[in-house]
Formats: C-alpha cells, sequence, structure tokens
C-alpha cells in the first residue's frame, strides 16, 4: 500500500476504535462518573501494553533522549486533556464545547506545519476545514445555554491543545524512538499513578467495589479499544504526516454518531447527519490525494 494511503487507513482505524470506546464509556457512566472511566481506561491501556511489551521492549529505548518528551505527554495526556473537555461539557454544555474542540485538526496541522516542517497542499487544507466543518454540523444542537464565563472557552480548546500537541511531541519522539507501543507504554504508564493520585485526592469519592460487574466490563472493554486506537495512531505518525494524520483522526465524532444510528440504535439520520457525511468524504478523499 502507498504510504500515504496507509498513514490514512490506520487513522481510520484509529478514529473507528475510539467511536466504539466512546459507547463503551457511555455505557460505563450510567453508573459511575467520568473520573472513574477515565481511571479504568488509563489503568487497562497501562496493563496491556505492559503484558504486551516483551514483544517490543528494547533496552536502548530507556535511555534515549526522547524518553522525557514521551514523559511530558503523559503529564498532560490523557488525564488532563480528559478533564478539561469533561469541564468544558459542564460549564458550556455538549454544544459548544464539542464545536470548540473540533479546532483540533487545525490545532495539529498548524503544529505540524510550524513545528515539524510539515507541507500542506490546497488538497489538505480544504479537507481539513471540511472535516472540522462536518465535527461542528454535528456537534451543533441549537438553543444553547449562554449564562457562562466567556473564558470558559478557553477549557475545550485547551484540551484540543493538548490532544494536537501529544501528537506532534509522539511525533517527534517516534523519530528516535520507532516503536508505537513503547511510546504508547511511557505515556500511559505516566498518566496511570496521575490518574489514581486523582482518584484519591478528589472531593466525590467512589466505592470501586461496589461497581456493578457490567460497569467494570464496559469501562475494561473501552480501555480495550482505546489501546488498540492508540497503537493505531502512534503507527500512522510514525509512518505519515501530522497534517494528514490530524484531520482524519478528528472524523472520530462523525464515526461515534454513524456507529450509533447503525450499531447501537442511539440516533436518526436526519438532514444534519447526512450533510456531515456529505463533507467527511470528500474531505478524507481530498486528503488521499494531497500526496
Amino acid at each position: 500500500m502507498h504510504p500515504l494511503g496507509a498513514t490514512i487507513s490506520l487513522s481510520l482505524v484509529a478514529a473507528v476504535l475510539f467511536a466504539f470506546g466512546n459507547h463503551c464509556a457511555k455505557r460505563a457512566l450510567a453508573d459511575t462518573d467520568s473520573a472513574t472511566v477515565t481511571l479504568y481506561q488509563i489503568g487497562t491501556v497501562t496493563l496491556l501494553y505492559w503484558l504486551a511489551s516483551p514483544l517490543f521492549m528494547q533496552a536502548e529505548y530507556w535511555v534515549s533522549g526522547a524518553l522525557f518528551m514521551l514523559i511530558l505527554i503523559g503529564l498532560f495526556r490523557p488525564l488532563i486533556s480528559s478533564n478539561l473537555g469533561t469541564a468544558g461539557t459542564r460549564i458550556l454544555g455538549p454544544t459548544i464545547s464539542s464545536t470548540m474542540s473540533a479546532t483540533g485538526p487545525l490545532v495539529g496541522v498548524t503544529l505540524g506545519v510550524l513545528l515539524l516542517g510539515e507541507s500542506l497542499s490546497w488538497q489538505g487544507v480544504v479537507g481539513t476545514v471540511g472535516i472540522v466543518s462536518a465535527v461542528a454540523t454535528l456537534s451543533w444542537r441549537g438553543n444553547a445555554n449562554r449564562a457562562w464565563p466567556a473564558i470558559a472557552l478557553l477549557l475545550p480548546f485547551a484540551a484540543a491543545m493538548v490532544r494536537a500537541s501529544s501528537h506532534a511531541v509522539a511525533k517527534i519522539g517516534l523519530e528516535s524512538i520507532p516503536s508505537p507501543l513503547f511510546v504508547a507504554l511511557v505515556t500511559y504508564s505516566v498518566s496511570f499513578p496521575l490518574a489514581l493520585l486523582y482518584d484519591r485526592v478528589r472531593g466525590h469519592k467512589i466505592d470501586h467495589r461496589a461497581l456493578p460487574r457490567r460497569c467494570l466490563g464496559w469501562m475494561m472493554l473501552s480501555g480495550a479499544l482505546y489501546a488498540g486506537a492508540v497503537m493505531s495512531l502512534n503507527t500512522a505518525l510514525l509512518n505519515g504526516d501530522l497534517v494528514v494524520v490530524s484531520p482524519v483522526l478528528a472524523c472520530t465524532p462523525f464515526f461515534t454518531l454513524l456507529l450509533g444510528l447503525l450499531v447501537f440504535n442511539e440516533a436518526n439520520l436526519d438532514r444534519r447527519t447526512i450533510f456531515a457525511v456529505s463533507l467527511v468524504v470528500p474531505s478524507v478523499a481530498l486528503i488521499a490525494l494531497s500526496g
């Protein structure tokens, strides 16, 4: 397969796996809160990567200068980005929060050009704008409550910045440590103790022993899906450009809605969905033509 085609395919696989994981997490949220779901997701991903580590671990990875960049990613993502996104949704509501989060691919493309020196064709520009427009269209519900301070808009935007920046730093790290799984293992191994600490000190305590088995199952399945998604994402970053990966990965909300419609019976096909599909498909095709 052509390298660009492989990069787009891996990014699409990551987006679909993230979307499936989102639906599993939604079911877990019926029995617990978002911070607990995030804790179990991070823990499951970390465990799976360590179980697989004999297959990819090399001693020289631990002495690479890029290791510190991977640790830096783990300090912020996924724990900080998840909590920023949750706080934005709580204050702004899902409509405005999701719309602001749709700026993520624009940030990623900008970092790819300015920080990594990647080139961006007109097809890539149009494709990125098309995907951002589709995600914003899917997110918008109208009649949103505006009783919030303007500075609260920084919460979902900061979450998008953290995600996009972590992808850029991971791309740099992969140039020195060409192992998508090791990069993910380090970042999640740093994030998991932080998630445990946050669970201990936050005001709302959860009795983990009282969690229903179905909730534990949904959280662990969600984490397993995210583990596969991150592996696909890092492999795409290893072999391709951020200006391609970032906008394609931003199709995750589109796949989340599509899975809700076709698999989980949670959505209806309306004009907004049809319009979003008509934007996403040609947008991804344009990005594919950019090479």
